[in-house]
């Protein structure tokens, strides 16, 4: 059953410190963090690429994201590059690949068991050797948008909750975003917390630094969960 976006309700949320956790291997951009007005960024984009060819790697694709939408200065980065860096390569629930989605959940317990599944998939579908695996950080934001919520309608959403196929799911985000939808609210499938996938940058604000973390790859999922600073191991159940 794929429920229609017209019966789905919109809520406010706000949540003044909501949680996601991504891999520590990505580097703040530097664009979006050292120049805090985007209007300037166009023109700085075309200077700067005469001299470093590379820039666009690191930047992405900004035209993905509409001017009035972008954020600048501090903690930016954690903002734009899930819509700047995007690829058909990595689907999500809420999209082909093509537009990229800010996820973000309601706590901790419920980002971590987010990431575990999907870096879980990962390290299966390349065959990796059991042991300690990369580094995540966790980021604390504060959240505020009127979403499409799918938690009032959860138990006629159908396919737009399957744990595995996101087609579904993706048409619904599609005409969401056709009628300039700001993003969805939903349950999460891995935990019992709820997550947001917000379709602007400007959804989310004031991303802090939490946790750095480790996580530990049996072979078969991710059993055990290290803070690299302290060196507190957790099970994961």
């Amino acid at each position: 059953m794929v429920i229609a976006p017209a019966d789905v309700p919109v809520s406010q949320l706000h949540w003044e410190q909501g949680r996601r956790i991504i891999r520590s291997v990505y580097p703040p951009i530097d664009l979006f963090e050292d120049i805090a007005e985007p209007e300037d960024w166009p023109l700085l984009i075309s200077a700067e690429q005469k001299t470093n060819p590379r820039l666009m790697e690191s930047i992405g694709n900004l035209d993905l994201i509409p001017p009035e939408r972008r954020v600048g200065g501090p903690g930016s980065s954690f903002l734009m590059a899930p819509f700047t860096h995007t690829s058909t390569a990595r689907p999500s629930r809420f999209s082909d690949g093509r537009l990229g989605v800010l996820y973000i959940a309601s706590d901790f317990e419920t980002a971590v068991h987010e990431t575990i599944y999907h870096h879980a998939r990962f390290m299966a579908q390349t065959d990796q050797a059991p042991g300690w695996t990369s580094q995540f950080r966790e980021l604390v934001l504060e959240v505020e948008a009127a979403l499409h919520d799918i938690r009032a309608v959860a138990s006629d959403a159908g396919d737009l909750l399957d744990p595995e196929d996101y087609r579904a799911a993706q048409a619904f985000a599609d005409a969401l975003r056709r009628k300039q939808a700001q993003g969805i609210a939903y349950p999460s499938v891995r935990a019992e917390g709820d997550c947001v996938g917000l379709f602007y940058p400007d959804l989310a604000c004031a991303p802090v630094q939490g946790r750095h973390l480790d996580y530990h790859w049996n072979g078969q999922t991710v059993d055990l969960i290290r803070e690299a600073a302290g060196g507190d191991v957790f099970r994961v159940t």
